[in-house]
């Protein structure tokens, strides 16, 4: 079979495509492309030359440009939104990058959206518990994904290298997640599902009186406060107001059969004790950051906030709940493992992906690039 053509569509060919998919990351929504204005972006599609006004895939492409020079790295994060299941992959990457090399491209980055490995909430409690597997890729997963297996395959063989782990210029999507399947589930199963701790603090969280609401962008300064106060306490460096502002006025200015965009609120007795942002594409929910008060964290906001989200994405027919990255550390003494804990007692499933690829398309200025970023 011949290549598919490619080429630059609108944004709202771009949403209404992604509108119809079963499952696309919202870093693939030409929204996006407001909100890393700092980058230069693009939609593209595929046609398949045998009905070539019919899209068969689209991406955003985020171009990063090199110091000094009108060369780019050009980024589709948790993208292309194609059919990765495809006997040949070849048919969407070839066009996608000789594209990206005639706007000026140096290399190309992607995180193919594809799983690899599974690991249920009792297997991972069981690891932590037993301490012998410091790694979650260590342990043995409960479901292989053959499509992982095929897909890397394909990639190897057409050039593609997958980057080392927290080396060179990686652009840090997360290879872990940690996700709550909702597809045919019930309130009642989610709340089954848990562990006893998170039942009895959502259980505890209601009986207080914890009180969470959907806001609007004028409820994000206050998110912002508690975001602050979240990353003093857990050592992380945040992200500043405009950002999110940003996020919201980009993302929420998208057509709603595609997209959803919301901030919740989780207040008791007229203080703010949880603050969230969560994000919906289709059939995929995200709960994407998180923000809570050091005070009152008996009051269990957290829980209650999450029960929310959760609620809400299983009643508007999501089929996943995602609570984003993880560490892939399982060691009970590590500072980060309290995140995968907290994650855990929802009761879902860890999900590795693929991860990034990258395809130099000129090695000299990619090995450039690579050092650059690296001293940085």
């Amino acid at each position: 079979m011949s290549d598919l053509s490619i080429r630059t569509i609108s944004a709202e060919q771009h949403a209404a495509y992604l509108a119809a998919q079963p499952s696309a990351s919202f870093l693939q929504t030409p929204g996006w492309a407001a909100v890393k204005s700092e980058w230069k972006a693009e939609s593209l599609g595929w046609f398949d030359p045998a009905a070539p006004n019919d899209l068969v895939g689209v991406a955003l492409v985020l171009y990063r440009q090199m110091p000094k020079v009108k060369r780019y790295l050009a980024y589709l994060p948790e993208g292309p939104v194609i059919d990765w299941d495809a006997i040949d992959l070849g048919r969407y990457l070839r066009p996608l990058a000789a594209h990206t090399a005639e706007q000026g491209a140096f290399g190309l980055r992607m995180g193919p959206p594809v799983p690899t490995r599974r690991w249920t909430a009792k297997t991972i409690k069981d690891a932590i518990a037993g301490g012998q597997q410091p790694k979650l890729g260590d342990v043995r997963p409960d479901v292989i994904e053959p499509s992982g297996a095929t897909v890397t395959a394909q990639l190897r063989a057409l050039g593609w290298k997958a980057p080392k782990t927290g080396e060179g210029f990686a652009a840090g999507q997360p290879q872990y997640v940690f996700q709550v399947p909702l597809a045919g589930k019930t309130p009642e199963d989610l709340l089954t599902g848990m562990n006893q701790q998170w039942r009895r603090n959502i259980k505890k969280s209601a009986k207080l009186g914890v009180e969470v609401t959907q806001g609007t962008i004028e409820d994000l300064k206050a998110f912002h406060g508690l975001y602050l106060e979240t990353a003093e306490r857990d050592h992380f460096t945040p992200r500043p107001l405009p950002y999110f502002v940003k996020m919201y006025e980009a993302m929420a200015d998208q057509p709603a059969d595609c997209c959803d965009f919301r901030v919740y609120n989780a207040h008791h007795e007229g203080d703010l004790v949880a603050s969230t942002i969560w994000v919906r594409v289709g059939g995929h929910s995200w709960y994407s950051y998180g923000a809570s008060s050091t005070a009152k964290r008996d009051v269990r906001g957290s829980n209650a906030i999450q029960w929310r989200m959760m609620s809400d994405a299983l009643a508007e027919g999501a089929s996943v709940y995602d609570l984003r990255g993880i560490t892939d550390t399982l060691d009970a003494n590590d500072p980060h493992v309290g995140l995968i804990q907290f994650k855990v007692g929802t009761g879902g499933e860890a999900v590795e992906y693929v991860g990034e690829w990258d395809l130099p398309l000129n090695k000299a200025l990619y090995t450039a690039f690579d050092l650059y970023m690296r001293r940085r």
